[in-house]
């Protein structure tokens, strides 16, 4: 991704293809503010909410970690970057979470290099459209281990609003498992705990500058 168009492009094509805003959220790395903008910007006659200047948009990052993804040794290492930021958060800990999607790939690696089991979360924002999320519900992937009772770390891409976090650490604990710590590959929100529990990143976006 080089520019905003190349957003609004990419978001065109994932709605096509079926997405919801809440999983282009997921899939370009933005808020699900952000994705919604891009959606209703890139269609062709624009609705009422979408009609403002070009520089008008949310305030975002977006973050493109392609070049780690693609390919499965830079992936590996950077989760075994991961890995080494959660390696002292307790040695009873035998399970780690990935927050699908993108957080399920780096949780393997992660899982493989602590040796722990793993499991994954599908947060209620991939059900996300226009509607309120507020009866919509995430859910643990049965394919993989099971959560209660046990420590746990959690693993994602990053952090945008922190919501998804907040949301996968409460699921986590109404499971009966207890998260030890968290940890991203890009934090955009700067937090050091969600609901307690540590949050460690590979890199740390700080914004400077007027917001006026």
């Amino acid at each position: 991704m080089k520019n905003i168009d190349d957003l609004m492009t990419s978001a065109a094509e994932l709605a096509e293809r079926g997405l919801s805003k809440g999983e282009i959220a997921d899939e370009l790395n933005v808020s699900r503010e952000t994705a919604s903008w891009l959606v209703e910007r890139s269609d062709g006659p624009q609705t009422p909410s979408a009609k403002r200047e070009n520089n008008g948009g949310p305030e975002d990052i977006h973050v493109d970690w392609s070049a780690i993804g693609r390919d499965s040794n830079r992936l590996w290492h950077a989760g075994a970057a991961m890995a080494d930021l959660l390696s002292k958060q307790g040695e009873d800990v035998d399970l780690t979470i990935g927050i699908e999607k993108a957080g399920a790939p780096l949780a393997t690696a992660v899982a493989r290099e602590l040796d722990t089991d793993l499991a994954t979360y599908a947060p209620r924002k991939h059900q996300w459209d226009d509607d309120d999320m507020a009866d919509l519900g995430g859910t643990f992937s049965r394919n993989f281990a099971g959560i209660r009772d046990r420590e746990c770390y959690v693993v994602d891409d990053t952090i945008t609003s922190g919501t998804t976090m907040t949301e996968t650490v409460q699921a986590i604990r109404e499971e009966g498992g207890e998260p030890v710590a968290c940890v991203v590959l890009v934090d955009k929100q700067g937090v050091s705990d969600i609901e307690g529990v540590p949050v460690y990143s590979l890199v740390q976006v700080i914004r400077v500058g007027n917001d006026d």
